[in-house]
């Protein structure tokens, strides 16, 4: 079998949102996976659709294969760097931001 990949790094989306984009996803064939991304509202799923795009062009181009005989193999999203950051509380306390990251990897594998 013949396999696709494209895997996009540092997205700024926390990787617990990004795993209900993917789970849509997983399993279908590629047409049907960019119009479930496409008409999905959450912030997951726009980006889920970059990467997805960039898998099926890296089909297309390295493997010349047609787009109509893709199926997704496997979807994972990933925990990335987690950016630290604090809010000012009351009596000069803090309380901690954790601004998180994820990193998205979209296999694709030929009919």
């Amino acid at each position: 079998m013949k396999f696709a990949k494209a895997i996009t790094k540092y997205v700024r989306i926390s990787p617990r949102k990004a795993r209900r984009a993917a789970g849509m996803i997983r399993g279908l064939d590629v047409v049907e996976a960019v119009i479930q991304l496409t008409y999905d509202k959450t912030k997951g799923a726009k980006l889920l659709k970059k990467t997805l795009n960039s898998a099926i062009a890296n089909a297309e181009t390295q493997l010349d294969i047609n787009r109509n005989q893709l199926s997704i193999h496997e979807v994972r999203v990933d925990e990335g760097p987690t950016l630290k950051r604090a809010k000012s509380r009351c009596r000069g306390g803090r309380s901690p931001i954790m601004k998180r990251m994820s990193h998205f990897t979209v296999v694709l594998e030929a009919k």
